[in-house]
């Protein structure tokens, strides 16, 4: 089969690959219907994942349809339709048990990076029962492709930031997680999510599809004066940093008010440092690190009830064979790239 494989740091390559089979009476195998490209696939080319390893396919957000489940998988069968969890998880283990999937003892982030992802025709999927979740009848491909990652971050994102009724809530980022974060947000009812980012075409699309109401650009605006401008002087509620970019951490607790949260799923690629002494006295509460994608289910009824449609996102869709191609348009962000898909 044909799979896009990291060969080492900087390469990716498309090449034939042996077809996955069944290691564990728990596996599944997926024929994968459609995959896309993530900024993470981009940081472990970079060498920015160090667990990622060469050789490994990657690819770590896709749907497909299930051929051939284990014996001891017992919530799905041949010709399920699925969404893939980014997540490995046994749902058994200390932290499972308390909805710390990402850390569980048996994986974490593993798929496209410690074991063949899903930028391929068929991708094996560990403890499947945990990293599988049916599509809901009349939610195609493109509504559910998002579920197992960025969505499940920006939901996660959401969830975490104890967003209430009336909220102001700044994200910084309006690429893929960042609206992703901005959809989930308007769950919980705010008076106002604020977009953040320095490219106008992101901050339309934002504004356009309705993910958040107000659009700052922060290279023309100063960004924590205009918050505290629409909030009587306090500053955002929750703020969510989804871009990961070299001073956004910075911004992200500066534009907070006093005793605000703030969401930190951005991955960096350089260390980040708090100036705890500029900060003493906010009394913030910070809230980081890798998803726990355990609400795939929940936000798979939120779409089919129309409540979250990320379809918006995927501007190009490419033949697996058209893979470095892809590569390509999304990492040059030609064409003002938000998201490729791959279609095996």
């Amino acid at each position: 089969m044909k799979a896009v494989v990291y060969k080492q740091k900087g390469v990716f390559e498309l090449e034939e690959r042996p077809m996955p089979r069944i290691l564990d009476p728990r596996d599944a195998i997926v024929r994968v219907t459609l995959c896309s490209i993530c900024s993470s696939d981009l940081h472990i080319k970079h060498g920015s994942v160090p667990r990622a390893e060469p050789g490994v396919v990657v690819g770590h957000e896709m749907v497909g349809v299930v051929t051939e489940t284990g014996e001891a998988v017992a919530g799905f069968r041949a010709g399920d339709r699925v969404t893939v969890n980014v997540e490995t998880f046994c749902g058994e283990c200390f932290y499972c048990k308390r909805g710390f999937v990402n850390n569980c003892v048996c994986g974490g982030w593993e798929l496209g990076g410690r074991i063949d992802g899903g930028q391929a025709e068929y991708v094996r999927v560990p403890f499947a029962d945990c990293g599988l979740d049916r599509i809901p009848e009349g939610v195609s491909d493109e509504a559910a492709l998002f579920t197992g990652d960025i969505l499940a971050t920006g939901y996660w994102a959401a969830k975490i930031g104890g967003i209430g009724a009336g909220d102001t809530v700044a994200v910084l980022g309006a690429g893929p997680t960042g609206l992703c974060a901005m959809a989930c947000a308007k769950l919980y009812h705010p008076a106002h999510v604020v977009a953040v980012d320095l490219r106008e075409d992101r901050l339309a699309l934002a504004q356009r599809e309705g993910f958040a109401d107000i659009a700052l650009n922060a290279a023309q605006t100063d960004v924590a004066a205009a918050l505290r401008e629409m909030t009587e002087g306090r500053g955002a509620d929750v703020v969510i940093e989804a871009a990961g970019g070299r001073d956004t951490l910075q911004t992200a607790w500066q534009v907070a008010r006093p005793n605000a949260t703030v969401c930190i799923v951005a991955l960096y690629e350089s260390p980040q440092a708090l100036p705890l002494p500029q900060m003493y006295g906010k009394n913030l509460t910070f809230k980081t690190g890798g998803v726990d994608a355990c609400d795939c289910g929940e936000i798979l009824r939120l779409i089919a009830a129309g409540k979250i449609d990320m379809r918006p996102l995927i501007t190009h869709t490419l033949s697996l064979d058209r893979a470095m191609e892809a590569y390509d348009l999304f990492e040059q962000r030609r064409d003002n790239v938000i998201k490729v898909a791959l279609k095996p």
